[in-house]
């Protein structure tokens, strides 16, 4: 793999950790003008609620495409370095994150999958517990919502804690991004040789 190659995967993994935290961030704001909305039915909280809502979906559909980008990419690159391993096919690498229960469970199987074949230097224990806490925290956030927006609607404590999951889960998904990331560059440098130099 080429070294321009290797840099783009660099820089693609940047932009999606950006992107997630970006919108995890501005998922903060989001709740609490919902939640003011929600408590206080005014003109002004309307327009709040609906802006950040809006600044949030943008800003989570980029990161969703950009994590998607790159972790295809990521999956096409662990298929290069170890042929053999257990690498879920692209289609279902993106595919299994839209089917409802599927993705519950499948998606963090892909990430591991993937996270095996990038590198002989995988740690299981360690990195497979920085795979399972970030989908403890995903899945939990998603959860928590559900169960906020039925029983306890403009809760603060539901709220704190959702967003508490949320950034958990943006700072985790960026720990794993570079792990995968850095693997494979450390992999690809050193089964690229080096074109030898001539001397003048």
């Amino acid at each position: 793999m080429t070294s321009t190659a290797l840099k783009t995967q660099r820089v693609l993994a940047r932009s999606a950790q950006a992107a997630v935290a970006a919108a995890a961030v501005v998922d903060v704001f989001r709740a609490v003008a919902v939640r003011d909305h929600y408590l206080h039915h005014t003109g002004d909280s309307l327009h709040r609620s609906g802006f950040m809502s809006t600044v949030f979906l943008n800003l989570m559909t980029l990161a969703i495409v950009l994590f998607l980008v790159w972790l295809a990419r990521s999956r096409r690159k662990a298929q290069e370095l170890t042929p053999r391993a257990s690498v879920p096919s692209r289609g279902w690498t993106i595919g299994a994150w839209f089917i409802p229960v599927v993705n519950l469970f499948v998606p963090r199987r892909l990430v591991l999958d993937i996270g095996r074949a990038s590198s002989l230097s995988w740690e299981e224990e360690r990195d497979t517990a920085l795979v399972n806490l970030w989908w403890v925290a995903w899945v939990a956030h998603a959860l928590v919502l559900v169960v906020a927006g039925r029983v306890a609607q403009g809760s603060m404590a539901f709220l704190v804690v959702a967003e508490a999951l949320m950034i958990a889960a943006a700072v985790l998904i960026g720990l794993v991004i570079e792990r995968i990331t850095v693997l494979q560059s450390v992999a690809f440098g050193a089964a690229v040789p080096v074109a030898p130099q001539t001397q003048t």
